[in-house]
C-alpha cells in the first residue's frame, strides 16, 4: 500500500519519528497537533479557543497536502488540560466542522508536550 506523508518540519516530528499526517490508501490520519508557529513556539498561550482554531488550521493544511480536506474528516479527538474549557474548544471545533459533524471525543489530560499548550487535536479522514 502506498503511503503519503506530510511533515510540518517541527523538531518533534524528526526527533520522535512521525509525520504530521499520513495517507494510506483512502485513510488519512493526522497526528496530535498543538497550536505552534513555524518556530515551534506555542500560539496564544493559555487560550483554548485560539489554540484549537490554530491547531485545526495546521490540521487542514496537512489534509490539503495529502489530497483531502476537513470535509472528509470522520473522527476527531481533542485533549484538553482543563475540561472546564470545553465550551471554548467545542465552539472552535464546531466552526470548522459544523456541516461535517465527525464523531468527536474530548478528554482532559494532566498536561501536553508543550508547557503553554492547553489543547491538542488529532483527526482521521476517509477520502472518496
Amino acid at each position: 500500500m502506498e503511503r503519503r506523508r506530510v511533515s510540518t518540519g517541527t523538531d518533534w516530528e524528526s526527533t520522535v519519528g512521525y509525520p504530521r499526517a499520513i495517507r494510506a490508501g483512502d485513510t488519512v490520519r493526522v497526528a496530535g497537533t498543538i497550536a505552534t508557529d513555524d518556530e515551534g513556539a506555542v500560539v496564544a498561550p493559555g487560550d483554548p479557543y485560539e489554540q484549537t482554531r490554530h491547531a485545526l488550521d495546521i490540521v487542514a493544511n496537512a489534509l490539503d497536502e495529502v489530497g483531502t480536506s476537513v470535509d472528509d474528516v470522520v473522527r476527531t479527538r481533542m485533549y484538553v488540560t482543563d475540561i472546564e474549557e470545553m465550551d471554548a474548544v467545542g465552539r472552535a471545533h464546531g466552526e470548522v466542522f459544523a456541516d461535517v459533524r465527525p464523531a468527536a471525543t474530548m478528554v482532559e489530560v494532566s498536561e501536553l508536550a508543550a508547557e503553554d499548550a492547553v489543547v491538542e487535536v488529532e483527526v482521521e479522514a476517509v477520502v472518496g
